[in-house]
């Protein structure tokens, strides 16, 4: 029988790709991959490729109430998150869980332009 080996590639379908792909990289710094998919950006993540992908069809973003993703944990690492934190504050971006010190390093939880809950850590 064949197994999964698990994660390979993670995608967020937005509302907006052109101003989604826009945060991802000036706000959190990650870079395009050279080659994207038609209707997404992919970036140059590691171990795991992320994405940001226009939604498919019947998907309707609007309708995922309180917000896109409730149950899934997407979690980005970063090199250091408190400055990240501090970045994202600074520039109005909903903060949904405070800095904390934990198991994974420094943690805080922010809300994308489409208000996914993405948490970033910073231990490797």
């Amino acid at each position: 029988m064949a197994a999964v080996t698990g994660p390979d590639f993670i995608a967020l379908q937005v509302r907006d790709l052109a101003a989604s792909a826009a945060f991802y990289e000036q706000r959190l710094g990650l870079r395009r991959a050279p080659v994207s998919p038609p209707h997404g950006v992919v970036f140059a993540t590691t171990p795991i490729a992320f994405a940001v992908r226009e939604p498919l069809p019947g998907v309707d973003l609007d309708a995922a109430l309180p917000r896109p993703g409730v149950g899934v944990a997407v979690w980005l690492h970063a090199d250091d998150a408190q400055e990240l934190h501090d970045s994202l504050a600074g520039a109005a971006v909903p903060i949904l869980a405070a800095p904390v010190d934990g198991p994974f390093g420094r943690t805080f939880t922010f809300a994308d332009p489409d208000g996914y809950a993405v948490t970033v850590h910073d231990r490797a």
